[in-house]
């Protein structure tokens, strides 16, 4: 992926990143803020999700019922995300309708209004979203494997924040945070499609250049090292499967024992896709874990996978245990096939199949122009864009050996930690 993009950086601090794509006469404009759940405290957890939300309920001059309008009328479309590391919001329009776009972003990094009403409102929304997210099993085991796989950590926080926070929190609260974290200096804006370079960063640096910048606190947690020993949690509820997950340690997004972690992860459940945007689909029918635990007849369905972060997060294998079976077969089935790996390792047609289904992943997570400025942007957030552009390069010079070596150091029986979710 060596299309070459330009980046600047405006006197304000702004990182600016463009990427000219004449396909269509489509641009995508992202914004994203250097600020999620890692920056919160026990007592204020949901902060970063709940600002998220409150930047769509307007500035003085763009209320929120202009900016849904606006957008739409021109055929548009716009969201936001908030996750472990970062808070990114974009707009994907017509190139002739862009500077909507533009002005609004670049407005509400500094203008937004909080109106205390509102702020009320939103409340109850996202009290009812984790309300609802509490009655799905997956999402309950989840949250109490995070809790114990990082026992010091914000990571281990779910992004919407507890419930008791979410009761709490102030408007001054979530205002402050907003007035804290929004900032140009802590900021990347991203834009890809059809546009000529030179006079786009003339539009973009007129309308972000009186954002003010201003110091941004710095981020002193601990990561968590591996986990220590063996554990099992089981959590019990109504259910109509048994469904376990295993995890492990995972490096850090910009660790080079990434790149061999994504050979071996589809190796063993097939291949992720890193993009949460915009996936793509590869069968995982040839992984060893599908042959192991579900065409023996273990489970109904498994899936494994990571995700990039500044600070070492987690591998997840998530399966569905076949009725009549026990979970303990398949903890014991997944260790044995590891051990198979530490000891014997993988054999270099397996090395190029999960080559190759990476490649695939990585392309369809790449196909449209706002799956680009997404990447960009993603890349940004826990180490730089040349992430992106130097990925299939850095996966093709994974060998045999690499594979091995990553299964040794993170995926041991003694650092696993296992969760499991059943009926009453």
């Amino acid at each position: 992926m060596k299309e070459s993009h330009n980046t600047y950086t405006l006197d304000n601090g702004l990182t600016i990143l463009l990427k000219e794509i004449h396909t269509a006469p489509v641009i995508s404009h992202w914004v994203w803020y250097r600020v999620g759940s890692r920056n919160e405290i026990p007592g204020k957890t949901g902060l970063s999700h709940w600002v998220e939300h409150m930047q769509f309920k307007g500035t003085q001059k763009f209320p929120s019922e202009f900016i849904d309008r606006e957008i739409a009328r021109h055929g548009g479309q716009m969201n936001a995300f908030t996750y472990l590391d970062w808070t990114a919001f974009y707009e994907t329009m017509p190139a002739d309708a862009i500077d909507i776009a533009i002005e609004m972003e670049a407005d509400r990094m500094s203008n937004s209004l909080y109106a205390p009403e509102e702020v009320e409102s939103e409340r109850t929304v996202i009290i009812s979203e984790r309300e609802g997210m509490e009655n799905d099993p997956t999402y309950r085991l989840n949250e109490k494997v995070r809790h114990a796989a990082f026992p010091n950590h914000p990571y281990g926080t779910e992004i919407i924040g507890e419930k008791a926070d979410l009761l709490t929190i102030s408007r001054d609260e979530l205002y402050n945070h907003y007035r804290t974290y929004y900032a140009p200096n802590n900021a990347v804006l991203v834009m890809t499609g059809d546009f000529e370079t030179s006079e786009m960063l003339r539009r973009l640096e007129k309308a972000y250049q009186n954002a003010k910048p201003h110091p941004i606190p710095e981020c002193t947690v601990k990561p968590e090292g591996m986990i220590p020993s063996p554990r099992t949690i089981e959590e019990h509820g109504p259910a109509d499967v048994t469904t376990m997950q295993m995890l492990w340690r995972a490096p850090a997004g910009k660790d080079p024992d990434i790149f061999p972690l994504t050979i071996l992860d589809s190796v063993l459940s097939g291949p992720s896709s890193l993009n949460m945007f915009g996936r793509g689909s590869v069968s995982n029918r040839t992984s060893r874990f599908y042959q192991k635990l579900v065409k023996s007849g273990l489970a109904i369905a498994i899936g494994g996978g990571y995700v990039t972060t500044i600070d070492p997060y987690l591998y997840t294998l998530s399966a569905f245990v076949l009725p009549g079976q026990d979970p303990q077969r398949i903890t014991e089935t997944v260790h044995a096939e590891i051990d198979r790996i530490i000891h014997e390792g993988i054999t270099e047609a397996e090395l190029e199949k999960a080559r190759k289904q990476a490649k695939a992943m990585f392309a369809y997570s790449c196909e449209n122009i706002t799956n680009q400025a997404y990447w960009l942007g993603y890349a940004s957030m826990f180490a730089d864009a040349s992430w992106y552009t130097n990925y299939l390069e850095n996966l093709y010079a994974v060998t045999t050996d690499d594979v091995m070596k990553i299964a040794s150091k993170y995926f041991r029986p003694e650092n696993c930690l296992t969760g499991i979710y059943s009926s009453n």
